[in-house]
């Protein structure tokens, strides 16, 4: 499923549909209380997903956000086994501090996330009894996106090489068992407000 600027009214149809429930939507329940919801944002480099997950957190009650990226923040930044272990090891360890604590209760994480065994294995080493998790896929038209990579690149935020490879991960997202949202159109506030719309009806 993918929703766009044109999708909103029909959001809370798609939320109805057992289809959705199946395939984008995992619940965890003990003893019939619900206690957490994870928001897991996915998508490609230079998409959004960082502003989105922060300006999600401003309107959650008791909401908390980790950006994965975060949890390899290294110079110089070396990608290989070991460090994919680190990283992945780091996430998981802070993902279940934050379910374990009682004070929160809207836990938001974002990472590029291209993979559905990425997803599945980050779900698989988390505390998810009484909880209810959503993963969401931010997408865009390319066009779009390398519009967002140059200004970042321009800007001296990123480096050129990041457009290329932005770009050739971008149909990866397609494959996944996720709920797409385009945002090639949208503003971060239309954004955030159909994420929020999505989490509460369910």
């Amino acid at each position: 499923m993918i929703i766009n600027k044109d999708s909103l009214e029909e959001v809370k149809y798609y939320i109805d549909s057992k289809w959705v429930k199946g395939f984008y939507l995992l619940t965890f329940f003990f003893g019939g209380v619900l206690m957490k919801k994870i928001i897991m944002i996915g998508g490609t480099m230079g998409v959004g997903k960082t502003t989105v997950s922060q300006s999600l957190k401003g309107i959650l009650n008791k909401s908390v956000f980790l950006d994965g990226d975060w949890c390899w923040n290294m110079h110089p930044f070396v990608v290989n086994e070991e460090t994919k272990s680190m990283v992945m090891n780091n996430i998981v360890y802070q993902l279940n501090q934050f379910i374990h604590c009682s004070f929160i209760e809207n836990i938001i994480f974002c990472w590029v996330m291209h993979e559905q065994s990425i997803i599945d294995d980050i779900l698989s080493r988390l505390d998810l009894v009484d909880c209810q998790v959503y993963c969401f896929s931010l997408i865009c038209k390319p066009s779009v996106l390398k519009m967002c990579i140059q200004k970042d690149v321009d800007l001296g935020k990123r480096n050129q090489d990041v457009l290329e490879r932005s770009l050739e991960r971008l149909g990866m997202y397609d494959r996944l068992n996720t709920i797409k949202l385009d945002v090639s159109e949208l503003a971060v506030e239309d954004a955030v407000k159909m994420i929020s719309h999505l989490i509460q009806e369910v």
